[in-house]
């Protein structure tokens, strides 16, 4: 973090910060996964992003899109199921529109992260209601979006993504599935947090802690 953008540093620092919590957060969103998926969430993501921070630790990327390139590719090629590609993609996404940068401001990170999630819904066709991830990611961003129109800070903007998204995980507790495995599931879906949407609203949290310098 250098004053109101995210360096190269501060960007690997949040999906460091990512990885641990998916770390702690394992048995949760294999919990969650094990009531309307296959009880793979936790133990996919975990693997993806030991194998991402690996792959960082190698390849020292000096710009933006490097940087998420190699952990688009590694998540794709590391992570399981739906969510190796669907992450993979937004990663790969958000590489393609920072460009070779070495750090991103408001406008820029917002721009990226909003390419991502263009991205999942090409790859995944999933709309609000779903009950995907993107019933998470994209009240995250569409509060950062505002929240950065408004004038707010790198850091009080991101921390109302996190909670736009902590609130759109939670709403997809009484929704049934519409896409992905829990769809086979139907009315027995309903009930249950989604785990991609859980996850994904981890991703925003530790986005605003790094943010905050916390």
């Amino acid at each position: 973090m250098s004053g109101d953008t995210l360096t190269i540093d501060g960007l690997i620092e949040w999906l460091t910060a990512f990885r641990a919590e998916i770390a702690e957060q394992r048995s949760w969103l294999t919990e969650l996964d094990s009531a309307i998926g296959d009880a793979d969430h936790g133990a996919n993501m975990a693997r993806g992003m030991d194998a991402v921070v690996a792959k960082l630790d190698d390849a020292h990327p000096e710009t933006v899109d490097e940087l998420f390139k190699a952990v688009g590719m590694t998540l794709v090629g590391s992570v399981g199921g739906a969510s190796g590609p669907l992450y993979g993609t937004f990663f790969l996404r958000m590489g393609m529109t920072a460009g070779a940068v070495s750090s991103l401001d408001g406008a820029a990170l917002a721009a990226a992260l909003r390419a991502g999630l263009d991205g999942i819904v090409a790859r995944g066709k999933a709309e609000a209601g779903d009950k995907t991830m993107f019933d998470a990611l994209a009240p995250g961003l569409d509060a950062l979006d505002a929240a950065l129109a408004s004038g707010s800070s790198l850091a009080d903007a991101t921390r109302a993504a996190a909670d736009a998204a902590l609130a759109g995980r939670d709403a997809t507790e009484p929704l049934v599935a519409r896409k992905g495995r829990a769809s086979y599931l139907g009315e027995r879906s309903a009930g249950h947090l989604d785990p991609g949407a859980a996850s994904s609203a981890i991703l925003l949290e530790t986005l605003a802690g790094t943010a905050a310098g916390t």
